[in-house]
Formats: structure tokens, sequence, C-alpha cells
């Protein structure tokens, strides 16, 4: 008997004004080469800007193409909009 448990990035989606990067990890157990069980899946965003270290080369590629200085400015500019309005000054 040869359990041995896989886990993946099965799953990268580019979404929303902002660009954020959605990724899918997946995991299952095999038994000599045939899964058993199924899979469970863990998901994560990646925001303009974020640190990728560790992430798939894959995923670092997308995001280097996708989190453009532009785009990466624009999410800064909105969250900086979001907190000026949530803590107006005085």
């Amino acid at each position: 008997m040869a359990l041995v448990k896989k886990t993946v990035v099965d799953k990268v989606e580019v979404v929303g004004e902002h660009r954020m990067v959605q990724c899918r990890e997946a995991t299952w157990v095999e038994d000599n080469g045939v899964m058993i069980g199924g899979k469970n899946f863990h998901r994560h965003v990646i925001a303009p800007g974020d640190d990728t270290t560790g992430e798939p080369a894959e995923t670092i590629a997308i995001c280097n193409a996708v989190h453009t200085p532009a785009v990466i400015a624009a999410y800064e500019a909105m969250l900086a909009a979001q907190e000026a309005e949530m803590n107006p000054a005085e």
C-alpha cells in the first residue's frame, strides 16, 4: 500500500476591476496511483502589490503580467479612498 498525498494549484483566475488573482489548490490522497476519497480545496487571493513569495512559478508569472505599476497604483488609491471614507479627518 503506497499512500501519497498530492497538492497542486489547479486553477488560477484573474477577476475584477483591480485584477485580483484567485488561486485554488487541490489536495487528495492516492493509493498506488488511484485517488481515494475526494479532493479538498483551499482558495486564496493575491491583490495587486501583494508578496508572491512561495507561490508556484506560473502563478508568479500571471501576477507579474497583470499587476502592472498602473494596476497597483489604482488599487492603492482605491484602498486609500476607502480608508479616508471610513476614518474622516476631524
